[in-house]
């Protein structure tokens, strides 16, 4: 018998399949081991195929079920809609090391356990019955921070588990999962399943291969991968914190897992709830025209009391008489809560201690070597740090251009604050998380002492923004809420709103009746900032949508970011361009040639395109019409052009 088999390993870009003889009978989805070349590696079967012309290898099957259904059709799926070679496509779905692989025994369905009952409030049940009665699979419940999502979700999963069939629910990243385990846990015990990329990989393969092995249902918790879980029966998709960038895989294959879930929920006929307080614009858009939309206003708490909110211009140096990055009123709250036993959440979106280090006389400034961007200086390791590659120098003690002794320090990061507050406050107990935090100072692995309120003040970067429900938190800071604006991105306003939204939804939860939050800002009239203190995310996506329209942005066109990268400018330059050449021959708007923002890195020089379809297929007919000897790179859909 001769079956077409996708390699896990890309053999010619111009082809997808192979065929192979195999003896036993398989089915599509089913594993082999094939030799390609010289080189051996994992296969999936996708179909069997009439005797070829030509002589074959032989496929060796491996004693395990062959994949789901859907997964093979997900497979297909996101190599035509992302224009990604198969092979590349069918690795994602599979472990990195099948190499030590035994047969497990299959595990039986079980009886659901009887579940606590899951409170809910009057708006919940209605929010509840409103996305039970959506016809569309991909529905957008748009609640408020602290209105009770996760109490949706648990109740979702509920009735999805009593019909027998398994659930997958998305975080965007490791650090929020903690806590949702842990709630989800004290629901459905030993259905849940965590699954993200701390693991070892072999524990994240015998995960897998139970879950591949199983007819019990599960609730599967995880990042973007945990999509990719082989289950047999999935009967629900769940998205927390739609909104974040996470969900869109950077590295080949790009995607994302938004799109992905919803083609999923399609091909099964199964819901896939999307939940955020700040969802993306295109996505706010098109649920609305879908009638796909689902409000949850209300806080989940009858007693929330919402947080006086403080905008401090940075401008008015009158309210910085103590400290020049705490403003006077802040400072108060800080001491207050020190006395009463409450936290306090400092937020700056820059780590690091400061971004720009420069001679006061010549100006000289200390840029990484690779990429020619501005050194961030970190002054516990007394070191300058490329946040791009991670290039790392001493810090110079005079010029290294002209001599002189004077070399200046400007702007500030969470480092940087870190050290202002334990002068300020010595007796307090300080915590900073970060990209910069070793595995034992992570918010994951300190999240108890956070939830505690063991930790007086919290500061930190993105981390803390997002899905935590601390009790004890009184005061959230945002020492400067206008910094991402000034990035050249259409999707920089977007990101500032949600980050801002989620910050201050940190406080007024319920938990304590007096909160305050901080705004501190140099452009404390911008729209973005306004909507987000008002807590207005409608007004705040409607002027959003009008620039996009105007600008032919998403969900106005469909995106598309080529980019050539070349050891030397010149050499990228002439690549990019030829592209855009022939690239305006057709339907499209293309942009000039411009340096991408991370102009150069250690794989050379990038110059990039922008190119705008209003309708997806004459933009992938483009790309894949473009001269492969140009190796040009290209990512669709991308979430940001930075």
């Amino acid at each position: 018998m001769f079956y077409e088999v996708i390699p896990t390993i890309l053999f010619r870009t111009d082809s997808a399949t192979l065929t192979y003889s195999c003896a036993e009978k398989l089915s599509p989805g089913s594993l082999v081991k094939i030799p390609v070349g010289k080189k051996f590696c994992f296969g999936i079967v996708t179909k069997s195929v009439k005797k070829p012309p030509f002589a074959t290898k032989s496929a060796e099957p491996l004693s395990l079920p062959p994949l789901p259904p859907h997964i093979l059709r997900s497979i297909f799926w996101l190599s035509k809609y992302y224009l990604t070679p198969l092979p590349v496509v069918a690795k994602l779905f599979l472990p990195n090391n099948l190499k030590k692989l035994d047969k497990i025994p299959e595990e039986k369905p079980k009886k659901l356990d009887k579940i606590p009952e899951i409170p809910l409030s009057p708006a919940q049940k209605r929010a509840l019955e409103e996305l039970n009665t959506i016809k569309t699979n991909t529905r957008l419940l748009r609640g408020v921070t602290g209105s009770g999502k996760t109490n949706i979700y648990l109740s979702l999963t509920e009735s999805t588990l009593k019909n027998q069939k398994s659930v997958i629910l998305l975080v965007p990243e490791i650090s929020l999962t903690s806590q949702l385990v842990s709630v989800f846990s004290q629901y459905f015990g030993e259905k849940v399943v965590l699954l993200h990329s701390a693991l070892t990989d072999a524990k994240r393969r015998d995960i897998w291969l139970e879950l591949l092995n199983t007819s019990d249902s599960k609730i599967v918790i995880g990042p973007r991968s945990a999509l990719l879980s082989p289950l047999k029966n999935l009967g629900l998709i769940l998205i927390d914190e739609s909104h974040e960038p996470a969900y869109f895989q950077e590295n080949p294959p790009r995607y994302s897992a938004l799109r992905l879930a919803s083609f999923i929920a399609t091909d099964l006929d199964i819901p896939c709830v999307e939940g955020s307080a700040t969802p993306l614009v295109a996505d706010y858009s098109l649920a609305r025209q879908k009638s796909a939309l689902v409000g949850l206003t209300k806080k989940a708490k009858d007693n929330v009391v919402p947080p006086k909110i403080s905008l401090i211009p940075l401008t008015s140096r009158e309210n910085f008489t103590k400290n020049r990055y705490f403003s006077d009123p802040l400072l108060s709250a800080i001491k207050n809560n020190l006395e009463n036993g409450h936290q306090t959440l400092i937020y700056h979106n820059r780590r690091g201690s400061a971004p720009l280090t420069l001679c006061a006389k010549c100006g000289w400034q200390a840029l990484c070597p690779t990429c020619f961007l501005p050194l961030t200086l970190h002054t516990d390791a007394f070191k300058l740090i490329c946040h791009t590659c991670g290039y790392e120098t001493a810090l110079p003690l005079s010029c290294p251009s002209c001599g002189h002794p004077d070399v200046l320090h400007k702007g500030f990061g969470t480092k940087l604050l870190e050290s202002e507050l334990k002068k300020l406050f010595k007796s307090a107990k300080i915590s900073r998380f970060d990209a910069d935090n070793k595995k034992s100072e992570s918010l994951a692995e300190n999240y108890d002492a956070v939830r505690s309120g063991d930790i007086d003040i919290l500061i930190g970067t993105q981390t803390l923004a997002r899905g935590l429900d601390l009790p004890h938190l009184a005061t959230v800071a945002v020492v400067s809420a206008d910094s991402g604006l000034s990035l050249p991105d259409f999707s920089a306003e977007e990101r500032t709103f949600a980050l801002l939204s989620q910050v201050i939804g940190r406080v007024g939860r319920g938990h304590l009746k007096d909160t305050n939050v901080f705004i501190q800002s140099y452009r404390p009239d911008h729209p973005v900032i306004t909507a987000a203190i008002q807590d207005d995310y409608p007004t705040f996506a409607e002027y959003l949508l009008k620039k996009r329209r105007a600008s032919l942005l998403p969900p106005y066109s469909y995106l598309a970011r080529i980019y050539a990268t070349q050891k030397t400018e010149a050499t990228a330059i002439k690549k990019i361009t030829t592209a855009r050449n022939a690239l305006k021959s057709k339907d499209l708007l293309v942009s000039a040639p411009t340096p991408a923002f991370h102009e150069r890195t250690s794989s050379g020089y990038t110059w990039q395109l922008v190119v705008k379809s209003k309708n997806r297929a004459p933009l992938l007919s483009a790309l894949s019409s473009l001269d492969p000897k140009l190796g040009l790179h290209f990512t669709l859909d991308p979430p940001s052009l930075l």
